[in-house]
């Protein structure tokens, strides 16, 4: 083989690696955790009721979900996010609206797992094939010793305004639970 020959051998391996780096950057993108938010279990789907007709595919949905606070014992939240229909939905390859309601609740006494960051994601689910993620995070009002909980969905380069927000008072449980742990405590 001469000089020649393999240079323009190289040509295709370059072209091939060049694909093969942006390839992988983006399968590490989807993959890659980015927060604690994915120790949360998989959220419960409840129900699903669906919205919009189609005829040869599935419909649009609306579907609740309920998922417990992985950092804080005690405390469900419920969201219902709407679900493409039709064959880019069946496929996966929708992008879903951020229409996304939220409400969270005490369900036990609460007790909390270990220190904890302001706005810190509570749980992340992908909302499109690549760019677009739903999260709920958690933040603490400690004058009133409430946790707070806001939902919003974002793009890679642009959010959305959309949102909702939920508030849990940290009570007493029953008559066996007399200590009521401080949010502001547990706060880094």
């Amino acid at each position: 083989m001469t000089r020649q020959d393999l240079s323009q051998c190289d040509k295709p391996i370059s072209r091939l690696g060049f694909w093969t780096r942006w390839g992988l950057l983006a399968l590490a993108l989807m993959v890659w955790p980015g927060s604690a938010a994915l120790a949360a279990d998989e959220p419960d789907l409840i129900f699903r009721r669906s919205t919009v007709f189609k005829f040869l595919s599935p419909n649009d949905k609306l579907a609740t979900y309920g998922v417990d606070d992985p950092e804080v014992e005690g405390v469900a939240c419920h969201f219902t996010v709407p679900e493409k229909g039709g064959f880019k939905g069946w496929l996966g390859l929708a992008e879903e609206v951020s229409d996304i309601s939220l409400a969270c609740r005490q369900i036990g006494p609460i007790r909390f797992k270990d220190k904890m960051v302001q706005g810190d994601d509570m749980f992340r689910q992908r909302r499109s094939l690549f760019f677009k993620k739903m999260q709920i995070v958690r933040g603490c009002d400690a004058k009133r010793n409430v946790l707070v909980y806001m939902v919003y969905s974002d793009k890679l380069i642009e959010g959305s305004p959309k949102n909702s927000t939920s508030s849990v008072p940290i009570m007493p449980w029953g008559a066996a639970d007399a200590s009521v742990q401080k949010c502001g405590e547990f706060i880094q």
